[in-house]
């Protein structure tokens, strides 16, 4: 086991051979932690692209800053969704005056 992660190793991995798990890890341990850090900024804005082309797929109709919103919505609560962008996920508006 990995971390905090309760799925064994060999489950997590179980499309990985040994040998390229080995060589995986080890690449990773030499990485420098500005790769380490630029790779999980590179993932984390594939992530958001992914998550917005599905907003774009559910909602054709839809201009930039829906899609934005809508993205957001996503990932934040309701509530700050509201309180930060004054914009409802299911009502397209924060709530009035």
């Amino acid at each position: 086991m990995w971390g905090n992660n309760p799925t064994p190793v060999s489950t997590r991995w179980s499309d990985t051979g040994p040998e390229a798990l080995k060589v995986f890890v080890e690449m990773h341990r030499k990485m420098a932690v500005s790769q380490k850090v630029a790779r999980v900024l590179e993932l984390n804005r594939m992530t958001l692209g992914l998550a917005a082309l599905g907003v774009r797929q559910r909602h054709p109709q839809a201009g930039e800053r829906e899609i934005f919103l809508r993205t957001a919505a996503l990932h934040l609560p309701r509530k700050l969704m509201i309180c930060a962008y004054g914009w409802h996920p299911d009502l397209g508006a924060g709530p009035g005056p």
